[in-house]
């Protein structure tokens, strides 16, 4: 069962700070540590089997003043189900258009040469 948990800490520079991550990110159980909070002042902890009560207890005696305000259990997102999707509609044949042209020739005409050349090797 996954816990989602906002502890207040009381933390006044960037070493308190970073005292309340490395507290919280050794506890057993934690997943993962974030800052949260408009003023950065939260602890936003994820993790397995995390022993609330003890960690706040272990915050309070390295930072002297850790509240818990937030404990609750983190529901996995279900996947989603794929909906099904009706068949498509059959696509019709690809249409052949056959286009019949009029056979092209040409037409010719022998014209005899009315008067022939003297030479005939020519």
């Amino acid at each position: 069962m996954k816990q989602k948990i906002v502890i207040k800490v009381s933390m006044h520079c960037s070493k308190c700070r970073t005292e309340a991550l490395q507290v919280a990110a050794v506890a057993y159980g934690v997943n993962s540590v974030a800052l949260h909070g408009p003023e950065k002042d939260k602890l936003m902890i994820l993790g397995e089997g995390v022993d609330v009560a003890c960690l706040a207890e272990a915050l309070r005696k390295k930072l002297c003043h850790a509240t818990i305000e937030i404990v609750e259990e983190v529901k996995e997102p279900s996947p989603p189900t794929p909906t099904p999707t009706p068949p498509a509609p059959p696509t019709p044949p690809p249409q052949i258009i056959y286009c019949q042209q009029p056979p092209q020739f040409e037409c010719y005409r022998v014209v005899a040469d009315p008067s022939p050349a003297p030479c005939t090797i020519m």
